[in-house]
């Protein structure tokens, strides 16, 4: 049985950018699981305000907003 507990809580309300030049987007709350070690976000596009969903996979290699 899949343990449903989000591995990383710290990540909630952290800012980080998509690869080197992206813009900058907030990681509001974990979704769903989709497999043993990924999980969907839903993330909020600082730019346009725009929220939508990106893999927790991906979010562990965008860099920080500082």
């Amino acid at each position: 049985m899949l343990n449903d507990q989000f591995p990383s809580p710290d990540l909630i309300g952290e800012y980080r950018q998509f690869g080197e030049m992206g813009p900058a987007y907030k990681i509001v709350r974990p979704v769903r699981r989709v497999d043993k070690d990924d999980w969907v976000l839903l993330i909020e596009v600082l730019e346009t305000g725009e929220e939508t969903e990106y893999r927790f996979s991906k979010v562990k290699n965008d860099p920080k907003v500082h």
